[in-house]
């Protein structure tokens, strides 16, 4: 039985990867902070081991690590802890990786290549970041790509899905299951991808079990393109047609942003990625993986939502 590591299992794209690993015969060590919010998701399944740690510290990543075959970095920060934390962190799984011999698949997020201007983005793309948190996305990268051991990186579009908590999707399905109206960040317009986090756990695994997918940064993009017109008729079918979005733009975003949390303030700098069409070109990763499927926004939002429900109801 092959064994991995996922870091950051807590969390939407960890979950998922933890139940894919599972799915696929593997002894998995799901590794986050909160133990309590681990047992909760992977107690009932007799091949995951529980351990709680901070990435911070690279001996309980070394430890954590002991004799797997592959680590998942899926470890997914607050914005206001990137600065101080997400080098350091990358660094430390790197190390364990090379200390244990282990491979690494990291999942990442699209800042580091600076705007599209409505052009599909390639891998091949040059990373021209324009925000703090991209540059900070491209040294993370730097760090990867300079491992001793094999390694990828996954550039993903904004996920939702099953326990995806911390994504602009779940903060509009989370206002709609009790309100009727929802803020959708973006114009209405203007095209943008969302990845089911099973969709791109599949996806991560395969490439992770083949020997060639290493040594190359793989784009991930969504089943296709949507509007946010589009996602406001979805949800209409799914939830009821009383239910309706106001759209958030980039000014309005802002000025939510001088009353909200610290990290929507953070997320300010990117909102350059929902008012123009930031869309991942697939063709390399669809050439290489010519059987990958990916999940309709009817099924995947329809088991969205009735997680979220099951969740309320406990």
């Amino acid at each position: 039985m092959k064994k991995a590591l996922v870091i950051g299992a807590s969390g939407g794209m960890g979950y998922a990867l933890v139940k894919e690993l599972v799915k696929r015969k593997f002894e998995v060590v799901a590794f986050a902070r909160r133990e309590e919010k681990l047992k909760e998701l992977f107690q009932h399944l007799d091949s995951v081991k529980i351990v709680s740690g901070d990435a911070r510290n690279i001996e309980m990543i070394i430890e954590a690590a002991a004799q797997v075959d592959i680590i998942f970095h899926a470890l997914n920060l607050p914005y206001h802890q990137w600065e101080n934390d997400l080098i350091t962190i990358t660094e430390n799984i790197v190390q364990a990786a090379e200390q244990t011999q282990a491979k690494l698949a990291v999942v990442d997020n699209i800042y580091a290549y600076g705007s599209s201007s409505g052009r599909p983005i390639m891998e091949d793309k040059p990373k021209m970041p324009t925000t703090k948190k991209g540059r900070l996305r491209m040294e993370m990268g730097k760090v990867v790509d300079q491992a001793k051991i094999p390694a990828f990186i996954c550039h993903f579009p904004d996920f939702y899905g099953p326990n995806a908590d911390n994504t602009y999707m779940h903060f509009t399905l989370e206002q709609l299951l009790t309100k009727k109206r929802a803020g959708y960040i973006g114009r209405k317009e203007i095209p943008r991808e969302f990845l089911y986090t099973y969709d791109g756990a599949q996806i991560m695994v395969d490439l992770a079990l083949d020997v060639y997918a290493y040594g190359q940064s793989w784009n991930v993009p969504a089943i296709k393109p949507i509007t946010g017109k589009t996602l406001e008729g979805l949800v209409k079918t799914l939830l009821g047609e009383e239910k309706r979005f106001y759209f958030i733009t980039g000014k309005m975003f802002q000025f939510l942003g001088l009353f909200a949390g610290r990290d929507i303030r953070e997320a300010s700098e990117l909102q350059y990625i929902n008012e123009e069409a930031t869309i991942l070109c697939g063709d390399k990763l669809k050439k290489f993986l010519p059987k990958a499927t990916w999940t309709s926004y009817e099924q995947g939002l329809t088991e969205t939502i009735e997680h979220m429900k099951s969740l309320r109801q406990q």
